[in-house]
């Protein structure tokens, strides 16, 4: 067993992300109402206190996005995870224009690899465990947008793709260029 499997079972039982290879707690942190959406924003103390106690508690999954601040919210749980980093999987997304979602869509290639490398030092880290299309861009192919993440997947930047609210034809394009590792559909208690 890992360290990390063993900080997991500690508290919360372990799920497959279905053929990955991705290991997590069974409950993952949605970070966003942290600092943005929901209500008042914690100050940085509090919000970086509570995702290390929730670590402490056996979550290892954390989720995060350049549209949240917009890009303040991955320096957060970056800095909040650095001690931790080789212990967690960090998911972000990408996909709106200058990471406004007022904006509209924004996955052109170019925006993709220059988000992933934005994303990587906003995040204290030299890999993306999970990188997400945060919504379908319907002015670039999926197969482009597929087609970028696979080749950040073989330069080592990223690990897995994901779609956050794709489509079932959207993803199995998706898919056929480079496997789906999760989907992510909005569902808030």
């Amino acid at each position: 067993m890992t360290d990390l499997e063993d900080n997991m079972t500690q508290a919360l039982p372990l799920r497959d992300l279905g053929a990955s290879g991705l290991r997590v707690s069974a409950l993952g942190f949605g970070c966003m109402g942290l600092n943005f959406g929901y209500g008042t924003a914690l100050d940085k103390p509090d919000a970086s206190g509570l995702i290390r106690a929730a670590f402490d508690r056996g979550v290892t999954l954390f989720d995060t996005a350049e549209a949240y601040g917009p890009f303040t919210h991955e320096e957060l749980v970056g800095e909040a995870l650095a001690p931790v980093r080789d212990q967690v999987v960090i998911a972000t997304k990408f996909g709106f224009r200058d990471g406004d979602p007022g904006k509209g869509q924004d996955s052109r290639p170019e925006r993709i690899r220059a988000l992933c490398e934005a994303s990587l030092k906003r995040l204290r880290t030299d890999r993306i465990d999970l990188f997400y299309q945060h919504r379908e861009d319907t002015s670039v192919p999926m197969e482009d947008v597929a087609g970028t993440v696979k080749d950040l997947i073989q330069e080592g930047k990223v690990l897995h793709v994901g779609l956050s609210e794709a489509g079932d034809g959207s993803i199995r394009r998706a898919h056929a260029v480079q496997p789906v590792a999760v989907l992510q559909s909005e569902y808030s208690l």
